[in-house]
């Protein structure tokens, strides 16, 4: 039986204007770079995505390379959508990403017009729709044009196949650029999608500054450091975990180089009540620039501790320069 949505899911949620457009995203979307590949399990899947649309998120995030292996998680999408979603298509904001190595030859990744218009029918047949809501140029591209790489962007949006063209990891003066290419292309940039957590705050130099002037709604990824800024890495390495997977990205180092901040982040945490990921996400949320914060989850338990971060009392500035310190 198809999925019957919650009649409650947009009662809790926020939702904000993504940039100067008309289009408004909830306050967290749902990511699938993690745990909706054909390594992972389906039942689990279909159950978070679900849940996830009845708790108003109704934003979710993929990339053509997204699995293991590449591609799996847009169709393990596309098979949720077609057998339990399919009715609410149009309360759902869909988006993909092509830049990283999807197959061999010379075609097979970067920035050209030939590989991003190519990835994007491939990635509608996985996922088995008419378009995307979004279309990423998922990496700047130093060998193509950038002329060429917004022009198949804008190409994907006067075609159909995508409603809004948008970028991801572009430099300021990149992303100024793209976005004057983009809008004289007639085909604005909507969105801008840059790691951004408490542990790498690239962002803050420079280029919220330019989304401000441009217009560009921004949408960070890895709000959580790939699970560092959680409670899971407090004590040891969780068999379970992504920084114990062999496909991961997050390696062991990484999180014993980061634990006295962690560490330091969770007793702020603590004192205020929330849990370290829901603070990580209150923090992220304090920028204006900030349209929506993707997360990943793994569980439904775990996305309900996600959103914890929706109705939690803003930051304070005691607070905030404590977590300053602590990450000097």
């Amino acid at each position: 039986m198809p999925h019957k949505a919650n009649p409650e899911r947009y009662s809790s949620m926020h939702y904000n204007r993504c940039g100067r457009s008309g289009l408004r995203l909830p306050r967290l979307s749902l990511g699938l770079w993690h745990n909706f590949g054909d390594v992972d399990v389906y039942t689990s899947i279909r159950e978070i995505l679900l849940s996830a649309f009845d708790r108003g998120i109704t934003h979710i995030d993929l990339a053509n390379n997204y699995g293991p292996p590449p591609g799996s998680a847009e169709s393990n999408f596309g098979k949720v959508l077609k057998n339990d979603l399919g009715a609410y298509r149009d309360e759902l904001v869909i988006s993909t990403k092509a830049g990283y190595l999807m197959w061999p030859g010379p075609y097979g990744e970067w920035g050209s017009r030939k590989y991003l218009l190519a990835s994007l029918d491939q990635s509608l047949k996985r996922m088995d729709i008419d378009y995307v809501d979004i279309f990423y140029s998922h990496r700047f591209d130093p060998d193509t044009p950038l002329e060429e790489t917004m022009g198949a962007l804008a190409h994907a949006v006067k075609s159909g196949k995508a409603l809004y063209a948008g970028i991801s990891n572009y430099s300021p003066e990149q992303t100024t650029e793209a976005a004057r290419l983009l809008r004289e292309m007639g085909a604005p940039c909507l969105i801008h999608q840059p790691v951004y957590n408490m542990l790498n705050r690239w962002i803050e130099d420079g280029l919220t500054k330019v989304l401000d002037e441009e217009g560009i709604g921004c949408i960070p990824f890895s709000p959580l450091a790939q699970g560092m800024l959680t409670k899971r890495y407090l004590k040891d390495i969780p068999e379970d975990s992504r920084a114990a997977k062999s496909h991961g990205f997050l390696k062991e180092k990484a999180v014993q180089d980061n634990l006295p901040k962690i560490k330091a982040l969770n007793d702020i945490a603590e004192q205020r009540g929330q849990s370290l990921a829901a603070m990580a996400l209150s923090w992220i949320m304090r920028l204006p620039q900030v349209t929506s914060v993707l997360i990943g989850a793994s569980s439904v338990t775990q996305l309900d501790q996600n959103l914890e971060a929706i109705n939690a009392a803003p930051l304070n500035e005691t607070e905030l320069d404590a977590i300053d310190i602590i990450l000097k």
